[in-house]
């Protein structure tokens, strides 16, 4: 009997983890802000029974959040932006003088690695700021989880932002590796290069897709005046896709995370890998995933 109640147990919770990928479009619509409406309230029955701007920039809570950015974070991003840019086109020329087809296997093999890297790195940083932390946290608070909160509450934001203050913050996170790349070139020998070739692409694409993550994020939620290009990637599945990135946006929020190609959201939903890392935390700690998140969502004034 106990064995059967497990068994029983064991597939409800494999249908529950299938739920969010199985959605249909109707579902996903009334369960996430339509993004052709920045205020996404004429679906669904809250819609009706509230005044209150579900999501969107009239949302009391978005206003705040929007609010809490400041002159110092916008200095921080225009460096972290002039110094990446710097870093990978510095980077990209050494690449190119250095090339050669004798690691060329090695080199596609390490190209490849380094965008499937980015898009889980993607997807480990988006669901540790959306699940855990508070915007009350010192400086980290209002710095770096604030545009998470302000995200789910008023998703077309990211589509009023500049490039400065959309690629910001991922523009920091690979100036040290790139740094190092670009100190490799310069005072290594031309046959440790060449023998280390196929890593520094490796890291080269990995710190570029990390620096786009936010951008490719950004066309995700962009339903009108995309460049022919950017939609030819988003339909070919090399960057994410705008429907793909949707099932993300259904209510508790909780599956598909990897925003730069979305490859992994799949495998890593069907195996219940971030829900598998919410309960040992939650055994561990006792805080409950997306308890600030939902706090923010609830703000009426």
């Amino acid at each position: 009997m106990m064995e059967g109640f497990q068994m029983k147990a064991g597939i409800e919770g494999k249908e529950k983890r299938m739920e969010a990928v199985l959605l249909s479009e109707t579902e996903i619509k009334r369960g996430s802000m339509a993004e052709e409406d920045p205020n996404g309230n004429e679906h669904g029955a809250a819609a009706c029974t509230s005044r209150a701007p579900r999501w969107g920039p009239q949302h009391a809570g978005a206003r705040q959040l929007a609010e809490l950015y400041s002159p110092g974070k916008r200095l921080q991003e225009w460096i972290s932006v002039i110094l990446c840019l710097s870093l990978v086109t510095i980077n990209f020329i050494f690449l190119l003088i250095n090339f050669s087809t004798v690691y060329i296997y090695k080199i596609i093999i390490g190209t490849i690695a380094g965008i499937v890297t980015a898009d889980f790195a993607s997807g480990l940083v988006h669901w540790g700021a959306d699940t855990w932390g508070s915007v009350d946290i010192p400086v980290i608070g209002k710095a770096f989880i604030r545009p998470f909160r302000e995200h789910h509450i008023d998703p077309t934001a990211i589509t009023r932002h500049d490039f400065i203050e959309t690629n910001g913050d991922n523009c920091m996170i690979p100036l040290l590796p790139l740094a190092h790349m670009a100190y490799t070139f310069m005072s290594h020998s031309s046959e440790s290069i060449a023998e280390s070739y196929p890593w520094e692409c490796f890291v080269f694409a990995l710190s570029l897709f990390v620096m786009m993550t936010n951008q490719i994020h950004k066309w995700s939620h962009m339903y009108f005046g995309l460049p022919l290009w950017v939609t030819v990637l988003q339909d070919l599945h090399i960057i994410l896709p705008r429907k793909h990135h949707r099932v993300h946006h259904v209510s508790p929020h909780e599956t598909y995370f990897c925003i730069t190609t979305g490859w992994l959201n799949y495998p890593l939903h069907c195996v219940g890998f971030w829900r598998r890392m919410e309960d040992l935390i939650e055994r561990l700690t006792g805080n409950k995933p997306r308890s600030d998140d939902l706090k923010w969502a609830q703000k009426s004034e």
